[in-house]
């Protein structure tokens, strides 16, 4: 019962119901997600611990990146990811959000090395 409320209480955000949907599609690191999203990297990487937390989202390291992603064998992500594409697909925003993804370019967007 405590995993199931951590896993609601962590998808009763608009932007964190985002980034699901977001990860369904690609692995993404913070300043993609933030660029899509239009918030700060900080902000992101706030939504992107309580989706940790939950274990519905996961991370590995990539070079200089971290990359996120839905959690594999996740009961929980599974089942919410979806719950959400059904519920959102049609959803004007999920939409934009799908669109602005694909121009979303980490070697354009982050900082490397203070640069």
């Amino acid at each position: 019962m405590k995993e199931l409320e951590k896993v609601l209480k962590a998808c009763s955000d608009d932007k964190r119901i985002r980034i699901l949907k977001l990860l369904e599609k690609r692995k993404l690191c913070v300043c993609e997600l933030a660029f899509v999203l239009g918030i700060t990297q900080p902000s992101v990487s706030r939504h992107l611990k309580k989706l940790t937390d939950a274990g519905l989202i996961a991370t590995e390291k990539d070079s200089f990146w971290t990359n996120y992603f839905l959690a594999p064998g996740s009961e929980y992500a599974e089942g919410m990811c979806a719950l959400i594409g059904k519920w959102l697909n049609a959803e004007k925003t999920v939409k934009k959000d799908l669109a602005r993804v694909k121009k979303a370019d980490r070697e354009k967007l982050c900082c490397k090395n203070g640069n």
